[in-house]
């Protein structure tokens, strides 16, 4: 979890003999896949030898020094943690330290903990980010178990002056957030050694770095607290039978410490992220190590926003498939995947550790990690030829990892108005189902119109959304996607005659009034920039539009999925059957995001003039 580990004579040691930058070069290669920037080795070329230099003269040559230590559960690095005995108590004492090479900086006007460098660039507070590292390692670490107590934090901004930085000042400090400068070292070394003693501080190491990686206690409290208070969920019918299944192999798993796989299966708007919620809620007030996973960002990002509004801590507890792949095994009660048909074949991408490219199944690093692993899917949402989310692909694990599996099959639809008719329409019209296109013949929960032009279809949601109700528009992804104009707007690439949008904003965070990546379903703003499955899948709207590119078209009796049209990489490495199903299944999933309508257009004549047949007025709405 650390890409070095020494005690302080050793790290001068390395020092001494100009070893210390390439020994950390080579580690992070060998272990990331990728060279590190040029900003992190000035950083361990300067800022590391200070610190080691502010060690020895506080005496502390023995206490144990973690360098760009890996917080659980994430790609986050701290600079360096170090471990010692606190000199009052004896107990295992660990000192968090960022280190800044900032000569400068100032508060970012209309924020509570953003600052600026050099008057431009925004940067989190570093007393906030070290205080957040602090109770992130708190929160997973499980001998802390939730407690800080053994934890201090320390933002070291060595080459600044108190009055370079007087604007930062103001934050509010504490024992895991503190702010240093170069002419309060004096006070930096009080401080190190009124939290490290003189002694050895390897045994404190060992006791961090081999600890079970587990949600603690308290972060489930709030867990509980705050997904329960914020949501009143009400399950119905079989969503009840699914989470009532879901909680009786968790018991059976607790008593007679074995394994369970629960696969539920369902379409969109079954109910299944609502299921998902309710069990992450009920279990983490049970006292239950659960944590929640997802393969989307933007979903992920969204939940972490919402369930974790007034308590960024719960935040940590929606995680990612790829943070599993060297997790303890057992090391949680239960692990919900939703949206588990994004399941990935492998963990490993380009960041990835080389000593864990395994090639192992993710499917079964998932399992491996719970007692009660829970898989929530719609193998009609599989989008990508490298997604491996499919009820054979899990139970196929499970029984190699000898697992008793549960299934579920959700019958009910809550999204598209709660209309069977529409679900089972769309799966006709993209022959995902037996039996070809059919008339579209009404129904009175859900509306659907085939417009003459995209233009037609903004100004139809628009006069939704004047009436209040939520809509976007999604697409095919046949246009390229440019990056966000530098302090500009976003680029208008989705051209289909004189009608011109922008795809939604390629950035996290907001640009030019466009919402970030993972929120354009979610944000208001979201509207007046064209989504992909990317950012639609996993959410839904009151209303939605779907633009059919010219990656799937239809031909006399068939659909032609044409490659050659799509600007989707990834989907475009699985050419034919592969991209053929994935093209579908994506326009699946875009036309069942709408609860109440759903609007639809193609740019391609003879598609259009096949959904304008299926679909006519006066039923559309019956």
């Amino acid at each position: 979890m650390s890409l070095y580990r020494a005690s302080v004579a050793g790290v001068r040691g390395q020092i001494a003999s100009s070893g210390l930058v390439g020994t950390l070069t080579s580690q992070f290669a060998y272990e990331f896949g990728y060279q590190p920037s040029p900003g992190e080795v000035r950083s361990w070329e300067r800022s590391l030898q200070v610190l080691v230099s502010d060690l020895e003269d506080a005496g502390l040559d023995k206490v144990e020094m973690l360098i760009e230590y890996r917080l659980p559960l994430t790609s986050k690095r701290a600079d360096v943690v170090l471990c010692g005995e606190h000199p009052k108590t004896g107990e295992p004492s660990y000192v968090v330290v960022e280190l800044k090479q900032w000569t400068k900086a100032s508060k970012s006007p209309g924020t509570e903990s953003v600052v600026l460098l050099d008057g431009a660039l925004e940067r989190l507070h570093p007393v906030e980010q070290v205080r957040r590292y602090c109770t992130h390692i708190a929160d997973f670490i499980a001998t802390l178990d939730g407690s800080t107590k053994q934890l201090a934090g320390v933002a070291y901004l060595h080459n600044a002056s108190s009055g370079g930085v007087d604007e930062l000042w103001d934050f509010e400090q504490s024992e895991t957030g503190r702010l240093f400068t170069a002419d309060r070292r004096g006070q930096f070394v009080t401080f190190l050694k009124s939290r490290l003693s003189a002694s050895n501080g390897a045994a404190a190491a060992d006791q961090l770095m081999n600890s079970a990686v587990r949600p603690s206690k308290q972060l489930m409290k709030l867990a509980a607290d705050e997904v329960q208070r914020r949501e009143q969920f009400v399950l119905l019918d079989e969503q009840q039978v699914a989470y009532e299944d879901v909680m009786r192999a968790v018991r059976n798993a607790s008593r007679a410490s074995t394994k369970e796989v629960v696969i539920i299966k369902g379409g969109p708007g079954s109910g299944k992220s609502v299921i998902a919620l309710s069990l992450l809620g009920e279990l983490s007030r049970q006292g239950r190590t659960t944590l929640h996973a997802t393969g989307s960002s933007a979903f992920t990002q969204t939940l972490r926003k919402v369930a974790g509004a007034r308590q960024p801590r719960v935040q940590r507890l929606f995680t990612y498939y790829n943070q599993f792949i060297n997790a303890e095994p057992n090391g949680v009660d239960v692990l919900i995947c939703d949206e588990a048909h994004r399941i990935r074949e492998t963990s490993t991408n380009r960041f990835t550790k080389a000593l864990l490219r395994t090639g192992r199944p993710q499917v079964e690093e998932l399992i491996e990690s719970a007692r009660v692993p829970v898989f929530l899917l719609d193998e009609h949402q599989v989008v990508k030829p490298s997604e491996r989310g499919s009820v054979a692909e899990i139970r196929r694990a499970a029984s190699k990892m000898g697992c008793k599996v549960t299934e579920i099959d959700l019958d009910g639809q809550f999204r598209c108005g709660g209309s069977r008719a529409y679900e089972h329409w769309v799966h006709r019209l993209l022959q995902l189902e037996p039996g070809g296109p059919v008339k579209w013949e009404g129904d009175e929960a859900f509306e659907v119109h085939v417009d003459e032009a995209p233009s037609l279809v903004e100004l139809e949601l628009r006069r939704v959304l004047e009436e209040g109700y939520s809509a976007r528009i999604a697409a095919g992804y046949c246009w390229e996607w440019s990056d966000p104009v530098k302090g500009g707007g976003l680029v208008e690439d989705v051209v289909i005659g004189e009608w011109k949008r922008p795809w939604n904003n390629k950035k996290s965070t907001s640009h030019g009034g466009a919402p970030g990546t993972p929120y354009w379903a979610f944000d208001p703003a979201g509207f007046g920039q064209v989504g992909c499955v990317y950012t639609a899948q996993g959410f839904e709207y009151d209303y939605g539009a779907v633009i059919f590119g010219p990656d799937l078209v239809w031909r006399t009796d068939h659909w032609e999925a044409r490659p050659e049209y799509s600007h989707d990489k990834q989907v475009k490495r699985g050419e034919g059957l592969s991209f053929d199903r994935a093209i579908r299944n994506t326009y699946k999933v875009l036309l069942t995001r709408g609860m109440r309508g759903m609007r639809i257009y193609s740019t391609d004549p003879e598609t259009q003039a096949l959904l304008q047949t299926l679909v006519s007025d006066e039923m559309s709405a019956r």
